[in-house]
């Protein structure tokens, strides 16, 4: 009990960082090319996950790990980060989050078929209606959305959720900021190569938001955020734990709110009410 609490406290802490993703991501894509963006935050973090894994002398993981680093690394080093960058081109942060309230299931669903977790009838009643409420939500906010933005965001959801589970599955043995940084070890030449190849004419100037925006999804959402999200999977439970995401729209509303004194609408509030049950819901069942 004490671990699986642990789990969620991590878990939640994660999904807190993962919150300004999206709006970063949108930022950074009007300086920076998707191609680029994908490249460069992986680059970045993947130098700071050798200095991580250079400091602590983690041990190297075994050969029959490598598929499973590898499944990671095009989950969530490069499908979901240029699926979304991608997406955002075509649709608004707001449109963005309808997709993002599928992820938990996504993640849930993987961690069926590759964790072996066997969560409870009422655990999919209730993770369907908290999707349900971050999709009705963001419905609600309005944003117009496009067949290709679409589909590239469903796309993203699946990779990512897959990615989840699997570096879950692994950081159990290796450990979740281990597991991270292999993964980025393992797609850096790729990812080297790629924004070498996509590197700009014409670079934003240094005091342009685009580059706050690479910053952030380098640092927080590439590494320090898998730090925590995979610690949590991994103590508290991938279907579980996964739910939280469902917070995350909200907690970016709010970041926005308080960053940049942005209204709250009593909308809001009801959603993240309702939000909050089902993951309590999930919790209990899962």
């Amino acid at each position: 009990m004490e671990h699986r609490s642990t789990g969620w406290g991590s878990g939640l802490l994660g999904v807190a960082i993962f919150s300004g993703s999206l709006p970063a991501t949108r930022v950074a894509v009007a300086g920076f090319s998707p191609l680029f963006l994908t490249s460069a935050r992986a680059v970045i973090a993947a130098a700071l996950g050798a200095l991580l894994l250079g400091a602590f002398r983690a041990r190297r993981p075994e050969k029959a790990d490598l598929v499973s680093l590898l499944v990671v690394a095009l989950g969530v080093v490069l499908g979901f980060p240029l699926l979304t960058a991608l997406a955002l081109q075509h649709l608004t942060s707001a449109h963005s989050i309808v997709f993002i309230g599928l992820l938990p299931l996504s993640t849930a669903l993987f961690g069926v078929l590759r964790g072996g977790e066997r969560p409870k009838p009422a655990f999919w009643l209730f993770s369907s209606l908290g999707a349900a409420c971050v999709a009705g939500f963001a419905l609600g906010q309005g944003g117009d959305g496009s067949a290709t933005g679409d589909l590239l965001m469903l796309a993203a959801i699946l990779v990512c959720g897959l990615g989840y589970a699997e570096g879950a599955v692994l950081s159990r043995r290796l450990g979740g900021w281990q597991v991270i940084s292999w993964a980025l070890l393992l797609a850096l030449p790729a990812m080297l190569a790629l924004a070498l190849a996509t590197w700009p004419d014409a670079l934003p100037p240094a005091s342009a938001p685009a580059w706050l925006g690479l910053a952030y999804v380098a640092v927080f959402s590439m590494l320090i955020g898998f730090v925590f999200w995979y610690r949590g999977l991994a103590l508290g439970g991938i279907a579980g734990v996964g739910q939280l995401q469902l917070l995350q729209p909200f907690l970016g509303l709010a970041l926005a709110a308080a960053l940049l004194g942005e209204p709250v609408a009593w909308t809001m509030v009801a959603a993240t009410s309702l939000v909050v049950a089902c993951v309590a819901g999930a919790k209990r069942y899962a």
